[in-house]
């Protein structure tokens, strides 16, 4: 009995917070509808920033909205991997797979050293490597969530992403015309260097239709790459926040996988068996978008903007010398990509 009145006040405590996040998700997919170049996701961060900074976020929002921001914000991630398929990785072959790894790689280590060059925060310059090296915003979140990261840094590393993965879509196609690359050369330079999934489809479309076969599976490829990486760095952080604890502190054992990553693993796993029909993969896909969604409005609301000014354009510059190591490594690395999808 007592459990069940600690269920209901629970859920009477995060409802506010909930409905809030879930009406800024329902705006972001109707602007997504009417303009599909326009993220849902990306709406739902800037709303979740813009009432959080006028002030018009009721306190009795906020448990709901913590709680979109870290649980919601992992069981999306988790839903990820439902997305993803070993078979359709296997298509890369060993050298293709190579030409991937070292595309993360360069961009990963790349980008934190650019942002140490220029002054920028390094928890900043994490969740920009992994959002530029990886998959854009879902790389971002799942990283903030296993390293405990700052939520304007997260946003900021979005915005980044967002801005620079858009003019993808439009700068891109010309540049594969103009390089005259063909369809399936640029379909994988697409997948190997554009940041989220839907950008990817849309820029490889952009220039033929032919082109989206080997952008997806290139894309997905660096998406399985989140797991160890995010693994590693959540380790490493549990790590440093054991050993900097007080002595007369609890010591809390650490496990070298956070639980969503155990998860998302298993989720692609279980793609991979081809369990799930089309239909049924369809509708996971959807309710990972709204999780993600309503764990961005979160995010969203916990931002200051008068402090992201105090940045300055050193971050702008990140983002633009990021974009440009990541066109050019996997522009470089592609030829090892064999073209017979």
């Amino acid at each position: 009995m007592l459990s069940l009145q600690g269920s209901a006040t629970q859920a009477r405590l995060l409802s506010p917070g909930l409905a809030l996040a879930g009406g800024a998700v329902a705006v972001g997919f109707a602007a997504n509808s009417q303009l599909s170049s326009l993220s849902a996701l990306t709406v739902a961060l800037l709303i979740g920033a813009v009432l959080g900074n006028l002030g018009l976020i009721p306190s009795m929002a906020d448990a709901g909205l913590k709680f979109a921001a870290r649980h919601l914000l992992r069981a999306g991630i988790v839903l990820l991997g439902l997305q993803l398929s070993l078979r359709e990785v296997a298509h890369l072959g060993g050298k293709g797979f190579v030409a991937v790894i070292a595309v993360v790689i360069i961009t990963f280590f790349g980008t934190q050293f650019i942002a140490q060059w220029l002054g920028v925060s390094p928890g900043l310059g994490l969740l920009t490597a992994t959002g530029y090296s990886i998959c854009g915003v879902s790389a971002i979140s799942a990283m903030t969530g296993a390293v405990d990261g700052d939520e304007e840094d997260a946003t900021y590393a979005i915005a980044l992403v967002t801005m620079f993965g858009s003019i993808c879509i439009f700068a891109l196609p010309i540049l594969g015309h103009l390089f005259d690359m063909g369809n399936v050369r640029f379909g994988l330079w697409a997948g190997s260097s554009v940041h989220d999934v839907a950008q990817v489809v849309a820029t490889s479309t952009a220039y033929s239709s032919e082109s989206l076969k080997g952008a997806v599976i290139v894309k997905l490829s660096r998406v399985i790459l989140l797991a160890p990486l995010v693994a590693y760095f959540a380790y490493q952080h549990r790590t440093a926040n054991k050993h900097t604890s007080t002595s007369g502190a609890k010591v809390v054992k650490t496990s070298p996988l956070p639980l969503f990553i155990i998860l998302f693993l298993a989720m692609v796993c279980v793609r991979t068996t081809g369990y799930f029909s089309d239909d049924a993969l369809h509708q996971f896909k959807n309710l990972e978008k709204i999780f993600l969604a309503m764990a961005l409005v979160g995010l969203g609301a916990g931002v200051n903007i008068k402090r992201l000014r105090v940045l300055g354009s050193r971050p702008l510059l990140l983002g633009l010398f990021s974009w440009l190591l990541v066109m050019g490594t996997s522009l470089a690395t592609i030829r090892l990509i064999p073209l017979d999808f």
